[in-house]
């Protein structure tokens, strides 16, 4: 007796917990930002007038650069415009924290002035 059906062949087994490939620059920014995190505070003191302008002037770049790539975006060839949002959003946060930390720093000082009796 023959047939014409033949039995399905067996799939094929994709291993399931393969590693991820890490590039190096991931994982150097990775490390970095770690490193950033620990050491951010004890420059603080010395250089906060320094980092509070760096922050100011890393998100007004950021924020144009990211509408622009938002804009090159659109072309049909285009990728990573999600990466331009993302470069959008973290330069006004960064706008935002410098501000936020310029009138903290600037309501301290005033406050220990008047604390002090320096100002009047």
């Amino acid at each position: 007796m023959t047939s014409d059906t033949r039995e399905p062949a067996a799939p094929t087994l994709q291993p399931r917990n393969a590693p991820a490939r890490v590039s190096f620059w991931s994982a150097a920014s990775g490390i970095g930002l770690i490193v950033a995190v620990v050491v951010t505070p004890m420059f603080w003191l010395p250089y906060g007038n320094h980092y509070t302008f760096a922050l100011l002037m890393f998100g007004a770049v950021a924020v144009p650069a990211g509408h622009l790539g938002r804009r090159r975006g659109k072309r049909p060839d285009a990728r990573d415009r999600g990466l331009a949002l993302f470069g959008i959003v973290t330069g006004w946060l960064l706008i935002l924290v410098s501000l936020l930390v310029f009138v903290v720093f600037t309501g301290t000082l005033a406050a220990l002035g008047l604390l002090f009796g320096t100002l009047d």
